[in-house]
């Protein structure tokens, strides 16, 4: 049997579109003479739909499409892809319609229902309550869906799985596993997928495929990366990360492929992740151009790089915005860099409007020096850039990195004005390997930029160690506390300072009402923060 793994790119709500592009995909595997063509979870609707499961017009819609445009599709060729399926009590199945010669042979409804991190699963589906397979030219398919194949391998405290599908599928005696999923990236997601199926595998002795949705929707960034295990459990198929893909398999040759090495996923996986969260995100929200306020720092210098990779050099816009206490070193930074990327560039000096600042509410020019002054600098070039998106049609993204937001040291309607955050879940020293890598080949990121020490330029001789830990030390313990949930305890026991460990912790706690009017932020990490993590705003709770 020839199965075609299609690996596409859905957008949320945009069903005609998603089913537009399902034809197109199942067409192309037709005419590489493929008898089966799979398809990723929820494809018709794109993953995650969120609370427009909750519209009827938006179930009735993909119904519509499925029974008028996949159906009539099928004629000599199997289909098998994720969509919604309501009963006739209205409930709903996160479901995988197996469909040939235009009729619905089968449907395997999602049993192991993920209600943790990012995943709301249980808020709008049922479980199935009986595992099957499929046969299909004399093959039998035990199909599932995404979780169901990740028992014993999810290390949340909450999740406690009785049913083993895989288990219970294996019962029923089929030839291959066939797994369609939406399993967002994040750094080292791919390998441990790999090896948690090879390790599988090993057990079953049947191969196994894999097919991932690709693309980013609002924060969740989806890698692709489909792949197929044979039976003797090594992975010896594999798509593209990252990108739209389609490779037709011969099951039956499947022992004479060879073995894939490791796949190395090292920082250029994060890269590419950001490049793709970028586009998708600007795409699918109407916006062909993006504007970024350059400061002559490391980070709007990455963010920078990232937006011309993703978008066309032709298509960003670079704001210089210097104050009394931008240094000549950052100012000709950021116009090399912009001159580096072939960007235009422009330079809008903040201090008209700073000393009016000051005139009204100091009475006359002379500095403070306090908070407000410091704020209100960062809140006028805010400004700035919301205009040249209100004007000129950009979307303004915002540069602050996870560092700087668990730690409150960003400013509410200043730099954390936009629409979308795209190093928010990168912590400040993975931010530097960022940089390194984006000057792989020649340098584009003025080495200045990299070496210099990190500051706001927000008053005289400002540093950022002036108000934060070394950064090394905080991306250590905020990786503890934020990512692996560590107790201030079990953090002191790994030889940090107590005062510091407990300063830090009430800090990130103290400032989640910065977080909470934040941009959204691109997902690399296993807890970033937005609809991964949810804390209270207003609490009481102190170390």
């Amino acid at each position: 049997m020839k199965i075609a793994l299609a690996q596409i790119n859905p957008v949320v709500g945009d069903i005609k579109g998603n089913f537009k592009k399902i034809i197109e995909f199942i067409n192309r595997a037709k005419y590489q003479k493929a008898d089966l063509v799979v398809f990723s979870e929820l494809v018709t609707v794109g993953y995650p739909p969120k609370d427009f499961l909750f519209m009827q017009d938006f179930l009735e819609a993909n119904e519509k499409y499925i029974n008028e445009i996949v159906l009539p599709a099928t004629y000599q060729i199997g289909v098998i892809l994720g969509t919604v399926r309501q009963d006739t009590e209205g409930n709903l199945y996160n479901s995988a319609f197996f469909i040939y010669d235009g009729k619905i042979v089968e449907v395997f409804d999602k049993t192991l229902l993920p209600n943790y991190d990012v995943f709301d699963e249980k808020r709008y589906f049922k479980p199935a309550q009986i595992r099957k397979v499929a046969s299909f030219k004399g093959i039998k398919l035990g199909v599932n869906i995404c979780e169901d194949i990740w028992k014993d391998y999810v290390f949340e405290p909450s999740v406690d799985y009785s049913v083993d599908v895989l288990e219970e599928q294996f019962k029923l005696k089929p030839d291959i596993f066939i797994n369609i999923s939406a399993s967002p990236y994040y750094l080292g997601k791919q390998n441990m997928r790999v090896e948690m199926i090879e390790k599988k595998i090993k057990k079953y002795a049947i191969p196994f495929v894999y097919v991932n949705q690709v693309g980013t929707n609002d924060e969740l960034i989806f890698d692709g990366a489909s792949f197929v295990v044979n039976e003797e459990g090594k992975r010896v198929v594999q798509l593209k990360a990252f990108e739209e893909d389609i490779k037709i398999v011969d099951m039956e040759e499947l022992k004479n492929f060879k073995e894939l090495p490791e796949i190395k996923e090292d920082i250029s996986w994060v890269y590419n992740a950001l490049v793709l969260g970028v586009r998708d995100y600007c795409k699918k929200s109407g916006f062909k151009k993006a504007v970024v306020g350059l400061s002559g720092g490391i980070d709007s210098a990455v963010v920078c790089a990232i937006a011309v990779e993703a978008l066309g050099k032709e298509n960003v816009l670079a704001v210089s915005m210097p104050s009394r206490y931008s240094s000549e070193g950052s100012k000709s930074d950021a116009r090399i860099l912009a001159d580096n990327l072939e960007i235009e560039f422009r330079v809008i000096p903040i201090e008209p409007v700073f000393k009016s600042y000051l005139s009204v509410f100091n009475g006359d020019n002379n500095v403070i020096g306090d908070l407000a002054e410091e704020n209100i600098q960062a809140r006028i070039r805010g400004n700035y850039l919301m205009f040249i998106s209100n004007r000129e049609g950009h979307i303004v993204l915002t540069t602050g990195n996870k560092s700087e937001l668990a730690m409150g040291y960003c400013t509410l309607y200043g730099d954390m004005s936009g629409s979308l955050a795209v190093i928010a879940d990168v912590p400040k020293t993975m931010v530097y390997e960022l940089a390194r890598y984006i000057n792989r080949e020649k340098e584009i990121i003025p080495t200045s930029i990299i070496e210099k020490a990190p500051s706001a330029e927000l008053r005289p001789n400002q540093k950022d160690e002036d108000s934060l830990p070394p950064y090394k030390i905080l991306d250590e313990i905020l990786k503890m506390y934020i990512e692996e949930n560590r107790s201030a305890k079990e953090i002191i026991e790994k030889g940090y300072d107590e005062r510091l460990v407990k300063d830090i912790i009430n800090k990130v706690n103290r400032v989640e009402y910065k977080r909470k009017q934040a941009a959204p932020g691109l997902k690399i990490t296993t807890k970033a923060f937005g609809t991964g993590r949810r804390m209270p705003i207003v609490h009481n709770f102190k170390l």
